[in-house]
């Protein structure tokens, strides 16, 4: 898969300036599991590859805004379990007391997501040891 190497600069409109195409750069991991896959599914490569150009790009740009509200959904849910507990919410408010109003509720968002993830693996890890090893 290929993917900018630095990010194009945008006009007043929030487009990438039309005189300058930016560098793509590949992965090779990325290249491999996308070989895979269209090997493995010839028929949705085939598909894909008769789509109409701005199918395409509308396809990629719905990938996009489901991944975003995907998020949205997500630290909204966070939120709102933050938001069920005063006593969490306290601790939150306290960590981001000193930042600028418009940035503490993505900031508690980003703290709680983080601080599940890193409850996840440390529980996961437990899990997988083995027994009369001492936790």
């Amino acid at each position: 898969m290929t993917k900018p190497k630095t990010s194009a600069p945008t006009g007043a409109g929030g487009n990438a300036a039309p005189a300058e195409q930016p560098t793509f750069r590949s992965n090779p991991e990325v290249d491999a599991k996308i070989d895979a896959y269209i090997k493995e599914n010839p028929k949705y490569w085939n598909y894909v590859q008769a789509m109409p150009r701005e199918r395409l790009e509308r396809s990629v740009v719905l990938n996009e805004v489901r991944e975003l509200d995907r998020q949205q959904r997500i630290r909204e849910g966070v939120l709102k379990q933050i938001g069920r507990n005063p006593e969490l919410k306290r601790a939150y408010d306290l960590l981001v007391k000193d930042l600028p109003e418009e940035q503490k509720e993505g900031v508690i968002a980003q703290i709680a997501r983080s601080t599940r993830r890193a409850v996840a693996r440390t529980q996961g890890q437990q899990q997988q040891k083995p027994e009369g090893v001492a936790v």
